[in-house]
Order: C-alpha cells, then structure tokens, then sequence
C-alpha cells in the first residue's frame, strides 16, 4: 500500500515536470523563433513600447488624467464636427422617415442641396487629389449608369435568377487573370483590396492548417505592406512578423524575410506596387523564398490595378535613366500563389469592386465557405459576402468591354508619364526634396533632405492650393496617386 503511494506520488510528480518542461520548451520556442525575426535589437524596442503602453494604460486610468483626455477629445470631437457636419438654421436633417414617400425631382433637389451644405465643389474632377476618386470620364460614367440600371436589384447569391451576372463575374476574374498571365487559374470578386486581401489570409491560413498542419499560423509581411494584412490577422488570430524595407530602395530586407521564416509560417506578402511610395518589393527573390520553404506568397497588386500589367506594352517598364523600372511580379514569378487587383481603381469601375486571383483553384477552394447542417438549407458563399450587389459586377464588365486593352494601355501611359514628370520635376528643380526609391508606376512620395524643410508642411501648404495629398509618417513623406484627371492637370502641379 504504501509502495503504491510512493509510485503514484512520483509518477504524478514526473507527469508534472514532463508538462512544465513541454510548456516551458514550447515558449522558449516562440522566444527563440521572435528573436530569430526580429533580432535583439528591435526585441528589446518591442519590449520597452510593450512596458511603456501598460505604464501609459495605467496612468489614463487615473482620474486626472482621464478628466484630461475626455476633455482633448470633445475638443476633437467638435473640431472634427464643425469641419464635417453642417449646422445652422438653413441645415435640413433627415432623421425620421418622411409620412409619405417624396418624388424623384424633391430627391434629386435634395442631394444637390446637401452637396452646397457640405461645400462640396467637385474639386476632385480637377485632378487635385491623390487617388480616391479614379474617374474614367463622363462618358464612362454613363456607361456604367446603364449597366447599374439594368441589374440593380441583382444578386449573386442566386446564380440560378441571375445568371448573366453569374457569367459576367467569371468573365471579370478570367480577363484579370489573363492580364496577370494565368490564364488557367482561378479568382473571385470582392468588395474591394481589403476584402481580397483578407481573403487570401484566410485561404492560406486554411491551406497551411490542412496541408501542413499548422495551428499556430504567422506571416511575414513588409513595413510597406497595405494595413488590410494587420487586419487581417487581427480578425484570423494569426502572428505578423513586420520586415523593415531599405530606406533607399523601399523594398524589403530579403534577408531580414528569410530569417523570419520559421514552420509556422503560412505566407509571404511583396507589394506591386505599395501604397506608402509607390515602390515594388522583390518578388522574384520573394518568390524564390516561397518554393524553397513550401510557403504562399502574396503579390498585392491592389494599387498597380490596370496600370502595371500594361506598362510592358507602353514600353515604360524598362523606366528610364536608370530609374523607374518594373521587375516581374505576376504569376510567371514561381512561387506567387496569389495576388490582389483592384479593379475599381486603375480598372476604372464602380466602387466596391476587386479581383483575388489564385494560382489554381485548389488553393482558391480554402477560400471558400460552405455550411451543409443550417436549417435553412446548405448556405455557401466565395467571400466574405453573402448577398452582393450585381449591380456593381455589371458595371465592371461594362467598363471592362467599354475600355479594351487599348483603352487601358492609352490610360497607363498618360498616367505613368504623369507620375514620373512629377518625379523627375522634383528631383531636378527641388533640391531640398527628394522621391523615395524608384517608383515604376502610378504613385510617388516625396521627402525633405532639407533641415529646415518640413515636408509635412510642404504638404499642408498645397492643401491651401487645392491640391489634396496623402502624409506618410514612415519616414514623414508625402504622396500622389495619380489618375486620369491628375494627368490632365499634371503641369498644373508644377507652375
């Protein structure tokens, strides 16, 4: 009796060491591969912004401090209200549904009022404005007001009601799969770059669970990288690994990449071309990493969108003194698996509108979401929608077939000229400011090399002007994305 006691007492003590050891290996583990990534240097930054947030959190709990910080933010607050909200006796709101239904003329009068409310001047039509608003031009515009009126109560969730919306999807992934030179791969829409970035996430997260058992998924992304990858991974539960980019260059540390790498990796991420500078990442080496360890990678093209697959045709993609040039980047890379493109930006169709193309549709079938038990019956869906407009996927294909290849082809080159005269402009004339790497396509940044030169300012000042841009803060810099309308203004810029 007593001999049992003693066996079953050590037994429970070795099974508890065994298990201690087992967690202590296991975070050990983690450490090791963080500070493989990271490097000792920017663990230990990591660190001291981790104490110094849970210091900070402590004190705003204070009720000074939290006296102070209410007050900061109802000054915010009003600011941010009396530039965007209208007030005033001449303002009408409309917070209540009306008794009885107003007519088309009232509804029409009514928007045009607001817009004057709102000291909305269509400035954007004077190519004033760092993207946003990518406009094909009136006729376009009524292109795709045609396609809009003849399916807007369509939905492809009911493929079987409306199925010429069905074959108009397929068509759009099909001709974006061409441009990108995977002809026989596989895609679907989305409502925009973040949606199509997140679903790549998710579907690569989903295939490295089945395929190679991970549960414990990571990623590995540049600092340039569009923030949808950081949401992303925030809504999937997976771990970034965030690589600095060159400050010369803009593109990723390769290295820095490869040392992150660790068997819970899931994916690789380059950019063609980002959206901080407008520069590319490395994707053939990226690609090459993605082969050797069996991992995604993923190209995002949301930015480059009709523009850089047309810039070989133009003749603009070998740049020119020794700048500006556009590396491979698409699906004849090995090892790119997936890539984004947005066709509502540089494709020139309706907001809401984006293409997540894969290299075969094995790889796309974890994209997919399937529910066989609901009472309701089986429920299934591609994305993250379930209902959609299709509406917006007619308006796409209309202005796919509106445009051609030569359309698409006319609208890089003045686009990509644009961009780099501004370029050249800066870098020529400007001596106090300089373009960050070597942008081949439709974006630049700008920073100062000037002391006493804030670009910020610089940036601020040309908001006085009309001309509306985007503040970068790593490193402070300021961008333009240019458009259709921004070329027609480009020299505009300049006098």
């Amino acid at each position: 009796m007593h001999l049992n006691r003693i066996l079953v007492t050590r037994t429970y003590e070795t099974l508890k060491s065994v298990l201690f050891f087992c967690v202590l290996f296991k975070y050990a583990l983690k450490a090791q591969r963080h500070l493989r990534a990271r490097g000792i240097v920017l663990s230990v930054r990591e660190f001291y912004r981790w104490i110094a947030q849970h210091v900070i959190t402590v004190a705003l709990r204070l009720p000074a401090a939290q006296r102070k910080v209410r007050m900061e933010m109802n000054k915010a607050k009003l600011d941010i209200e009396d530039k965007l909200v209208p007030k005033g006796p001449d303002v009408t709101r409309h917070l209540v549904l009306p008794s009885e239904g107003q007519s088309l003329d009232w509804i029409i009068s009514e928007m045009d009022k607001m817009d004057k409310e709102m000291n909305h001047a269509n400035n954007w039509k004077q190519g004033k404005i760092s993207g946003a608003v990518y406009h094909g031009g009136d006729d376009m515009e009524r292109v795709i007001v045609a396609a809009y009126s003849k399916y807007c109560v369509s939905n492809p969730l009911h493929p079987d009601v409306f199925p010429a919306v069905r074959k108009m999807e397929a068509e759009i992934v099909a001709m974006t799969l061409k441009l990108y030179n995977k002809p026989d791969g596989a895609g679907t829409m989305t409502s925009g770059g973040t949606e199509s970035i997140i679903m790549s996430v998710k579907t690569h997260r989903d295939w490295a669970r089945v395929v190679k058992g991970i549960t414990e998924p990571e990623m590995i992304i540049p600092s340039s990288a569009h923030a949808a990858f950081d949401k992303g991974a925030a809504y999937l539960k997976i771990k970034v690994h965030t690589i600095a980019v060159d400050p010369y260059t803009r593109k990723v540390d390769i290295k820095a990449m490869k040392r992150a790498i660790n068997p819970n990796t899931i994916m690789l991420v380059g950019s063609t071309v980002n959206f901080p500078d407008g520069n590319q990442d490395d994707i053939e080496t990226l690609g090459k990493l993605a082969a050797k360890y069996k991992i995604g990678l993923h190209v995002d093209s949301c930015l480059g969108s009709f523009v850089v697959p047309f810039l070989e045709k133009t003749g603009l993609s070998e740049g020119t003194g020794g700048k500006y040039k556009l590396y491979p980047y698409d699906f004849r890379v090995p090892g790119v698996t997936a890539i984004s493109c947005d066709t509502h930006k540089y494709g020139f169709s309706p907001k809401g509108t984006s293409v997540i193309m894969y290299r075969d549709a094995e790889l796309r079938r974890y994209q997919y979401y399937v529910y066989p038990d609901w009472a309701g019956g089986v429920y299934a869906s591609p994305s993250l929608s379930g209902s959609r407009p299709g509406a917006l996927i007619a308006g796409t294909w209309a202005v796919m077939q509106y445009m051609g290849s030569n359309g698409y082809l006319e609208s890089c080159r003045s686009i990509v000229t644009c961009a780099r005269t501004i370029a050249d402009t800066i870098d020529s004339s400007i001596p106090e400011l300089y373009i960050l790497g070597s942008p081949p396509g439709p974006v630049i940044a700008f920073g100062s090399k000037h002391p006493k030169v804030n670009v910020l300012e610089v940036g601020d000042k040309m908001s006085q002007r009309g001309w509306h841009l985007n503040a970068l803060t790593g490193p402070a810099a300021v961008h333009i994305a240019c458009t259709v309308s921004a070329a027609f203004f480009c020299y505009a810029l300049l006098c």
